[in-house]
């Protein structure tokens, strides 16, 4: 169960106020991240749904590579409470191919998730106490995957800073949801877009564990930014996770009978 508190929602009252673009009126720091995550997710309404293809290069200590190839299909859902829904389909190597994983992300309740395991022939419901668990023996953790719902975390604005050629918005956000692995996460936005550029995830012991790095950004129906390659870099253990998207199709005619778990089951 999401520990939603009543000054979140003081803070999301507070921020729906100033928006669109940050205020330069006199703000808390809290107040300003949220604000920042509340135009962040705005930027991104209207999708609808989308296909697309991915390549997951896994990488260990010594440089040694395993790639997965996947299709992946994902639905906006826009009703309060809710979150987006994903599936995303292992086509190769043969070892797991047909894998399938399907997800809700929920704003006020536990995320739904199941795996389709076709060596197993059974679809294994994914408990809300492993989402700190390795996707698919990758570097991403389930809660990596899900849709970034900006009621899921509280913020704090950090300050500006330049990130390459951009300038950026540096904050800091807190999961809310119970069985996380982080305690926080430090989210690079680009300021002129509203773009992901990078995020720095810190394990329950306050370490720097992770970095996610966004890079070949393209501009879908005249508005939607979608990075083509996500880098998952693990500081602790050496590893990498590289995912690169490729034939992005927005607009496709799907919905919500495309993402429900017994249609996973049918996949079998």
């Amino acid at each position: 169960m999401l520990k939603i508190s009543k000054s979140f929602f003081s803070l999301l009252t507070a921020a729906l106020i100033v928006i669109p673009g940050v205020s330069a009126l006199a703000q808390t720091a809290q107040e300003k991240g949220l604000e920042i995550a509340i135009a962040t997710d705005k930027a991104n309404e209207g999708w609808g749904d989308s296909t697309s293809e991915l390549k997951m290069i896994m990488s260990n200590a010594q440089g040694q590579t395993s790639t997965r190839e996947l299709r992946l299909k994902n639905l906006e859902v826009t009703g309060e409470g809710l979150g987006d829904k994903s599936l995303s389909i292992f086509d190769r190597p043969r070892d797991v191919e047909g894998t399938a994983f399907l997800s809700h992300t929920k704003v006020l309740e536990a995320d739904d998730q199941w795996l389709l395991l076709p060596a197993l022939g059974r679809v294994k419901r994914i408990s809300s106490a492993n989402k700190s668990g390795p996707f698919m023996g990758s570097e991403f953790a389930y809660e990596d995957i899900l849709s970034p719902e900006v009621a899921k975390y509280s913020y704090v604005y950090l300050r500006d800073e330049v990130c390459g050629t951009l300038t950026c918005y540096v904050i800091e956000r807190t999961p809310l949801y119970e069985n996380s692995g982080y305690t926080k996460q430090i989210v690079w936005i680009d300021q002129a877009e509203y773009r992901y550029m990078k995020i720095a995830f810190y394990d329950r012991k306050d370490s720097h564990l992770k970095t996610l790095t966004y890079s070949d950004y393209q501009q879908y129906l005249g508005k939607y930014w979608r990075a083509h390659t996500f880098q998952m870099d693990n500081h602790q253990n050496g590893k990498a996770t590289t995912l690169s998207y490729s034939n992005y199709v927005f607009q496709t005619g799907l919905d919500d009978k495309d993402f429900t778990s017994s249609r996973l089951s049918k996949m079998r």
